[in-house]
């Protein structure tokens, strides 16, 4: 019997699917294995960078299509379709956002930025939990430039204006802020569904996260899946039909998966 739609899933991976300490995912592996093999479409859509995500594919052994950097650029969707990009970048570079925050952030709320590039080695380990070529990995970025504020929530609140302002985003992870051009996991998410759809009108999608950069991809999907996390507190969210796991990642991701494939009637 054919299927009555297709099913995407965009999913975050730190805290989400990998292991929030270890990143590991062997006790899900062959599960997601099995989804593949099913047809189902599974985009990463991380602030990972492209090394860090590809070390992930490698390790899962399937290629996968991906959104990395915060939805800074999407990779690999000739994997879905020939006819498909298999690169689209949403940001600009790097360095072109430095100078812009350069320009346009006042001193006092400047000082307060902590940039992780410039702390050595061993409080970048602290900071991620990552070590050697993991840790230059993550720290490989193209589009975002990851760091610790210092102020209150009142100075937090003026630097997220005088960036959004300036046309750059700050995004909140589990372990550090990222600067970046205004684009996000939303964007980027609607931005391989509008090439989807060229080929495939009907369309399900599911997005999983754990974090405060995961709400608005949640939101903005059929089926929300939330994976457990100690250290952020559900009663700041209000998503309609919402599923959330009992256990943290990784088999919290396969606990929502399942739950909603259910809820699709596949």
């Amino acid at each position: 019997m054919s299927k009555k739609f297709s099913i995407i899933i965009f999913t975050d991976l730190d805290g989400s699917l990998l292991h929030r300490d270890n990143f590991k995912f062997d006790a899900i592996k062959d599960y997601i294995k099995g989804l593949i093999d099913e047809g189902i479409i599974i985009i990463p859509n991380t602030s990972k960078t492209e090394k860090e995500i590809e070390e992930f594919i490698t390790e899962l052994g399937s290629d996968l299509p991906y959104i990395s950097e915060n939805g800074s650029s999407i990779h690999g969707l000739n994997l879905i379709n020939n006819n498909f990009p298999n690169k689209i970048v949403l940001s600009r570079d790097k360095q072109e956002l430095i100078k812009v925050f350069d320009s346009k952030v006042p001193e006092n709320l400047k000082a307060k930025c902590k940039f992780i590039s410039k702390m050595n080695s061993k409080e970048q380990t602290n900071i991620f939990g990552l070590y050697d070529n993991h840790l230059k990995n993550a720290l490989n970025r193209k589009y975002t430039i990851p760091f610790l504020f210092e102020g209150d929530k009142k100075e937090k609140n003026r630097l997220l204006n005088v960036l959004g302002s300036s046309s750059l985003t700050m995004q909140e992870g589990g372990r550090v802020l990222n600067l970046g051009d205004n684009t996000d996991k939303v964007k980027s998410m609607n931005q391989v569904l509008k090439i989807y759809k060229k080929v495939e009108s009907k369309i399900k999608v599911i997005a999983v996260g754990d974090n405060f950069n995961d709400l608005d991809m949640l939101r903005n999907c059929d089926i929300p899946c939330l994976v457990f996390n100690d250290q952020f507190k559900q009663d700041q969210i209000n998503i309609d039909n919402l599923i959330v796991s009992n256990k943290p990642s990784p088999e919290g991701w396969a606990d929502v998966i399942k739950t909603a494939l259910v809820k699709l009637v596949y």
